[in-house]
């Protein structure tokens, strides 16, 4: 395999992580970014395009991310709230009036980022077509009754946050999310992430699939979720079923018009280096430029407000505001990392204590929810390489 790009000295670990992943782990095209202190140090990328096709991945190959656009969501209202737009304090409807219904009057903003909201699922599922239109998601989140009292309890909202967080940022704005995104955010920071794919970029993004899972990822680390999890997903009556399907069918991740629309909880297209370069600017200046979170709202974004067992994820999860956190759901570098996984494959996160900002995309995903073997390898390479700086 032909390893393209560029590793500072130190972090050749990276680089050696990032060859046996495709060496043992079958991984087919991918990419892996990282920043320390806005630089960056680690700029990766190998194989394929497009998973079922033979064209190189290529310096600027992007990929559908998954939930690790839920973390660039998080940021936005994070951003409104440092600028002094939105009370994370205050309930959701203060801004949305129509979510005052079936006992989510109280409902406060930092619990739908903590996924404490209860609202996970929904009774009556949207087909993608409808969940691709803002006003029908948002509409049918905010008629929906919560499983459990809002604030009591946390539970993984994997499609949920979608229309919870961007019609948030609507009313808060008058803005479309994918665009405030564009113009906050992904413009002035350089970072190619697009939340609603434009046509001038979508030739630069590849096919993404199913790709084999080994029984072992490195180390030894096993891969096969416990029998829990797995009873959880097959149940179609259970939190966790019914939390991903509150779009169905599934959509087709490679069609132009579900990658045009914008669903901040399973949309976003990125390359790895376009992941860490966001992170990268919200804990410090990016090349000497933008800084976009201020030390107190990096604070915000990683303290603790869920931890324990999660309702929709069935194992212990950890999350601060709109951030997974640290921990053996989804290890990160350290304990004061932040970030958030996408199903099966895509990573970024930022430590804020080494300075580490990290990006990581696939091609090929897998039956990994939250931390997949192949990302997992690249981070504990660049653990090795931060503690000896």
């Amino acid at each position: 395999m032909e390893i393209q790009g560029t590793v500072a000295e130190g972090f050749e670990p990276v680089r050696d992580a990032f060859v046996r992943n495709f060496a043992t782990l079958g991984e087919r095209g991918a990419a892996v970014a990282v920043y320390r202190d806005g630089r960056r140090l680690v700029d990766l990328w190998a194989g394929t395009r497009d998973i079922d096709g033979t064209a190189p991945w290529e310096r600027g190959t992007a990929q559908i991310v998954r939930s690790a656009t839920k973390g660039v969501a998080a940021a936005v209202l994070l951003l409104l709230h440092q600028r002094g737009e939105l009370d994370l304090d205050a309930p959701v409807g203060e801004w949305w009036p129509e979510y005052k219904t079936a006992g989510k009057e109280r409902t406060a903003v930092w619990q739908v980022l903590a996924h404490r909201a209860g609202v996970p699922v929904l009774d009556r599922p949207l087909t993608p077509e409808q969940a691709a239109d803002p006003v029908l998601g948002a509409r049918a989140v905010a008629a929906q009754a919560p499983a459990w009292e809002p604030g009591t309890a946390h539970g993984y909202h994997a499609q949920t946050y979608s229309w919870l967080t961007a019609e948030l940022v609507r009313r808060v704005t008058g803005r479309p999310v994918g665009e405030w995104i564009a113009e906050e955010i992904a413009g002035p920071v350089g970072a190619d992430f697009w939340l609603g794919l434009p046509d001038a970029v979508a030739g630069r993004v590849g096919r993404v699939g199913r790709g084999e899972t080994p029984e072992t990822g490195p180390g030894g680390l096993r891969t096969r979720p416990k029998r829990a999890v797995s009873d959880a997903y097959a149940d179609p009556d259970s939190l966790t079923r019914r939390a991903f399907a509150a779009i169905t069918p599934l959509p087709d991740e490679n069609d132009p018009g579900y990658r045009a629309a914008a669903l901040p909880a399973s949309n976003g297209i990125a390359t790895a280096d376009g992941l860490a370069r966001i992170y990268a600017s919200l804990i410090g200046p990016v090349d000497g430029g933008t800084r976009l979170f201020t030390p107190e709202t990096v604070e915000l974004a990683r303290g603790e407000r869920s931890a324990g067992p999660d309702r929709v994820l069935v194992v212990g999860t950890r999350f601060g505001l709109g951030y997974m956190l640290h921990g053996s759901a989804s290890p990160l570098l350290g304990e004061g990392s932040f970030g958030h996984p996408g199903r099966g494959g895509a990573l970024g996160f930022a430590d804020p204590e080494s300075g580490i900002a990290f990006g990581y995309v696939t091609n090929g995903f897998r039956k990994s929810v939250t931390a997949d073997p192949r990302a997992q390898a690249l981070v504990r390479a660049v653990g090795v390489c931060s503690a000896g700086r």
